[in-house]
């Protein structure tokens, strides 16, 4: 289970918001006296009254909040009728339980958008979406799933596979020109680990299972699989795979690439998967290769075999502050050529610092004075700029003696960067924040506020221009757009790597009397994604391409290379059944 829980997954509602993000015993809501509340007891963030929210929503913005004035969703949300196909329809009645075909509008609403706020979320809440599936399909083994596929070849029917519903690039949006049937395939009833193997520390598990079962299933074994996204409590392995994913602390076990030694993928043209997993094969070309980042384009993931690891003896957190970002990055830098590099390590800008403290409860009674001299000594003793300092917080996994080295090493490290230790409450309630983000922007969305997060590998080179190019460009569009207020962005470290590393952006803006403001946002969004590749940056880092990028992939293959990719779609999958149309093969 993950630990952004607070209780066992046994005693919490798993019923989730549907189109909105998370769970619907969690919301933020906001109180009389203005303080916000995290509802429910999932996350360390819940139960507990936050005074400073809004302010620090307020401040950075540039704008006042009027509390009164809710961006109002559309309660009854359009939804168009089915598109049959006739043939198709009597062929899967006669094959197929019926439990495991639905025509639900709300079912097939909840299927026709993942996550991406302009693009997906704020259109369902507040516009329309353009294109609807038309069917959900609910395969229950992999033979059902193998079925299902020679159905839609013979009746040239589109299938799109359905995960978790967590991608944010737009992957899961369905294309308006699709003229032809469009059946979402959703694989939670592929939710089983088939093995254990032990001896090896492998598992073949179902490509339907959520990360956090997967995790439950792992944890009654002792054993973890290590794969950590943010999106861990409603994302799937075949997700994971198909958008080529990295976990939180893949500093120890591996991005997703590194962790899965098979995979089976059912195309039109049959099953494609290597007859053995092994740790490492030289057998020339891998077809498997191809699957990881292939977003719904080629077949259906329908399970794979990974490793697996004993559940770590101590899980130890901690933090540091440092005085500005820069050194931070240096910091960050020397250690990833060092042997004491945590399970995580994220360094977070100083917008993000603060958003940190606006998000903690009223302090009481010997807390106050705790906190109190550790301002002090920060600011007064130290020098550190309240408006410069930074914090990187830290997870540490294995054995006593392991976390004890990293612990004495990188305390040891970063004071040669001017970085002070705040402690182990610091760094797990900052590793947490993670899992409260989505939360907040369907939060801001009722106060007319539009926020997003995107991310991109850059070498260790580029990381200040990067940061810097953005902030401008962002800039730049807010006086060109004559926007309100303050356009926002802040930015952490996710991940070290020995060449660079992962950059996580936020930003926000107020869209309070704009024309058309998913549209605006949208396409300041691609003139950030533009600045990101002119200074050294990737088109993703792990979201994913889908169709929210597909514009930049040109910049980042040659013309060759996507004729490549193109021609094994051709070869199997020649009449265009998952016709999803990501990445390359976007219209």
């Amino acid at each position: 289970m993950s630990e952004s829980s607070v209780e066992s997954a046994s005693e919490l509602d798993p019923t989730a918001w549907g189109h909105k993000w998370g769970f619907a015993d969690t919301e933020f809501v906001v109180h009389d006296d203005g303080a916000v509340e995290l509802t429910g007891k999932r996350y360390l963030l819940s139960g507990y009254k936050m005074y400073h929210f809004l302010p620090y929503v307020e401040e950075v913005l540039g704008i006042k909040l009027d509390l009164d004035d809710l961006n109002q969703e559309i309660e009854d949300k359009f939804v168009a009728p089915s598109i049959r196909n006739e043939g198709f329809c009597r062929a899967v009645e006669n094959a197929f339980d019926p439990g495991q075909v639905s025509w639900d509008e709300r079912d097939r609403l909840l299927h026709s958008h993942g996550q991406t706020t302009t693009d997906e979320v704020y259109r369902v809440l507040y516009d329309r979406l353009e294109r609807f599936a038309d069917m959900v399909f609910y395969p229950e083994s992999e033979d059902d799933a193998r079925r299902l596929v020679e159905l839609a070849a013979i009746h040239n029917v589109c299938l799109v596979p359905y995960g978790g519903g967590t991608s944010v690039s737009s992957a899961l949006a369905l294309p308006p020109s699709e003229k032809r049937m469009i059946v979402s395939v959703d694989m939670h009833r592929l939710n089983r680990i088939e093995w254990i193997d032990r001896e090896n520390m492998r598992a073949c598990i179902q490509a339907g299972i959520v990360g956090m079962d997967l995790e439950e299933q792992l944890r009654r074994q002792g054993l973890t699989s290590g794969h950590e996204p943010d999106s861990i409590e409603l994302s799937t392995l075949g997700g994971w795979i198909a958008t080529n994913a990295s976990g939180m602390k893949k500093n120890r076990y591996g991005n997703i690439e590194q962790l899965v030694e098979q995979i089976t993928l059912i195309t039109p043209s049959g099953v494609v998967e290597h007859r053995d997993a092994l740790p490492r094969v030289s057998m020339g070309m891998q077809p498997q290769l191809l699957f990881f980042g292939s977003e719904g384009n080629i077949g259906l993931i329908t399970k794979a075999v990974m490793k697996i690891f004993p559940r770590p003896e101590v899980t130890q957190y901690g933090s540091l502050v440092f005085p500005n970002f820069k050194l931070g990055v240096g910091f960050l830098r020397e250690l990833s050529g060092t042997d004491f590099i945590p399970a995580s390590i994220r360094l977070v800008d100083n917008i993000q610092f603060k958003f940190g403290l606006a998000l903690k409860g009223q302090s009481t009674g010997f807390a106050v004075l705790k906190e109190r001299l550790a301002k002090f000594y920060v600011t007064r003793i130290r020098g550190f700029d309240p408006d410069q300092m930074v914090a990187a917080t830290i997870v540490m996994e294995g054995s006593k003696a392991e976390v004890d080295y990293q612990q004495s090493n990188l305390n040891k490290l970063a004071g040669k960067y001017h970085g002070v230790p705040a402690g182990a409450d610091a760094g797990r309630r900052g590793y947490m924040l993670t899992y409260a983000i989505a939360y907040i922007r369907d939060f801001v969305a009722r106060f007319h506020v539009i926020g997003e997060t995107f991310e991109t590998s850059v070498p260790w080179s580029n990381i200040h221009r990067v940061c810097q190019a953005v902030k401008e460009k962002a800039a730049e569009q807010q006086l060109a757009w004559q926007l309100p207020g303050t356009f926002y962005v802040s930015y952490r470290v996710t991940q070290v790597y020995h060449t660079g590393v992962c950059i996580y952006f936020m930003y926000g803006l107020y869209t309070r009397g704009i024309k058309d403001p998913a549209g605006v946002f949208g396409r300041i969004e691609k003139s950030l994604r533009q600045t990101i590749l002119d200074n050294g940056g990737s088109i993703s880092h792990h979201h994913g391409v889908g169709k929210l990028r597909k514009e930049f992939v040109p910049q980042t293959m040659s013309a060759a290379a996507i004729e490549l990719l193109r021609g094994v779609k051709k070869s199997t999958d020649p009449r265009n059944v998952f016709g999803v149309r990501n990445n390359v093969f976007a219209d």
